[in-house]
């Protein structure tokens, strides 16, 4: 019977790892407070989510220095930084790389929270499902946004499919990705230890 390796997958406990981490959380306050001012809410709220989220098991484990992978965050950060949220079918495969991310995130912070364990197989699942759920939101209150505000939103059925396709896209993508790097971790974790009957599915 295969069972988890004690340690999460990829949380990091360097100095460097969490210097930068920090840097780009302070940059993701500044995109929520800035798409705020812009009534862009959308925006908001991911920047405040993904933010909230990557410190979470430095306030968990009471250290500065207990952050993600400073890679996955920045994977988030920059599409919302630039504002990557267009209706080109790229940049809206950007963004949906960036919901991935957070997604994968948000798999960190169950691990690192309570007794929630997921196989990477499940968390793979599970980042595909909240970047298609995270898309429909977006929509939803960007057109919530859009209707209130007279902030920018798609102007056609189409462009917003492609939004969602798009998304579909990063999500399977990012999955992928996800599944190949939590093989690596999970082998290495295990040839670390020397533990036998540790399964990386």
């Amino acid at each position: 019977m295969s069972q988890q390796l004690p340690e999460e997958w990829f949380l990091k406990d360097t100095r460097i790892n969490a210097a930068i981490t920090w840097v780009l959380v302070g940059a993701l306050v500044i995109v929520a407070i800035s798409a705020f001012l812009e009534l862009l809410l959308a925006r908001m709220a991911l920047a405040v989510v993904a933010a909230f989220v990557a410190v979470t098991p430095a306030l968990v484990e009471r250290t500065w220095t207990r952050t993600v992978p400073w890679p996955l965050l920045l994977i988030c950060a920059i599409p919302l930084s630039i504002g990557a949220l267009g209706v080109s079918f790229f940049t809206d495969v950007v963004a949906g790389l960036s919901i991935a991310a957070l997604g994968m995130l948000v798999v960190v912070a169950f691990q690192s929270v309570g007794s929630v364990r997921m196989t990477p197989n499940f968390a793979v699942f599970f980042v595909v499902f909240a970047t298609l759920a995270t898309a429909g939101l977006w929509a939803i209150l960007a057109a919530g946004s859009a209707y209130y505000f007279d902030t920018p939103f798609v102007e056609t059925n189409e462009e917003l499919m492609m939004v969602f396709n798009a998304a579909a896209l990063a999500a399977f993508v990012a999955g992928g990705v996800f599944r190949l790097y939590f093989q690596r971790q999970l082998k290495a974790n295990i040839d670390r230890v020397g533990g036998e009957g540790v399964s990386a599915q």
